[in-house]
């Protein structure tokens, strides 16, 4: 049992290096040919590829330890037993864990702001013009506060495996587009009055550091006037950009 366990971890581990390093890579390349979507030109990000990439190692060892570990302790029977596997326990299990992780990381992120805790966030805002390169550089306590819902969810919701490792896969694909530093998502569906977000949403968390502390959603932003003032108004001119 030990031994599957930590076959476990290693197959997750290795699986979340290859899409950090894959898609970074892929993304890297695509923005690079599209210069004036870059949302802050005056900063060059790119000088700290290579610490936010050794950053990246360890934090995506704990990520991998508490999916790996939620998981493992699923096919012990140590948690909730999982829905059948179908369509409609698939699609509800992925959109109620998915509201679920955007509150944990929303109070989570708030958490790390708090002065006591917030040298544990500081690694990761390190960061100021945030790359793709961005989304996974922080310490172990920093990934352990923000992604240890990948730990707790199988005890708490009767959730098929399959619906949570696209969860991770999902958080992990916008996490790095989040942070690319380029603009390509900017739509009135990502502004006032829909709850969606772009790039330039947690872009602005990382240049002006107290707002958009959301991952997925704006809604908690929204709510407890987190949202930055002026996010609304750049996705307008992101749009008129894009447009001619």
């Amino acid at each position: 049992m030990v031994a599957d366990y930590f076959l476990t971890l290693a197959a997750i581990y290795a699986a979340m290096l290859i899409l950090y390093f894959g898609f970074g890579l892929m993304a890297e390349a695509y923005a690079a040919r599209f210069p004036d979507r870059k949302i802050q030109p005056e900063r060059d990000g790119m000088k700290r590829k290579r610490a936010e990439i050794l950053n990246s190692l360890p934090a995506l060892a704990m990520s991998s330890f508490l999916l790996g570990t939620g998981y493992f302790a699923q096919t012990q029977g140590w948690t909730m037993a999982p829905a059948d596997l179908g369509v409609v326990s698939f699609v509800l299990s992925f959109v109620v864990s998915l509201i679920l992780f955007d509150a944990w990381f929303y109070f989570g992120h708030r958490l790390l702001h708090w002065p006591p805790m917030y040298r544990y966030h500081a690694l990761h805002h390190k960061s100021v013009a945030p790359t793709v390169w961005s989304n996974d550089s922080s310490g172990v306590v920093d990934t352990l506060i923000e992604h240890s819902f990948y730990l707790v969810v199988w005890f708490i919701l009767p959730v098929p495996a399959l619906a949570i490792f696209a969860l991770r896969l999902f958080d992990q694909i916008s996490g790095m587009i989040g942070h690319s530093g380029f603009e390509f998502f900017a739509s009135p569906t990502s502004r006032r009055p829909w709850p969606f977000i772009c790039t330039t949403f947690h872009d602005l968390h990382h240049s002006k550091f107290n707002y958009n502390y959301g991952n997925i959603f704006s809604i908690w932003d929204r709510i407890l006037g987190t949202a930055h003032p002026q996010y609304d108004d750049m996705v307008k001119e992101f749009e008129e950009k894009a447009a001619r």
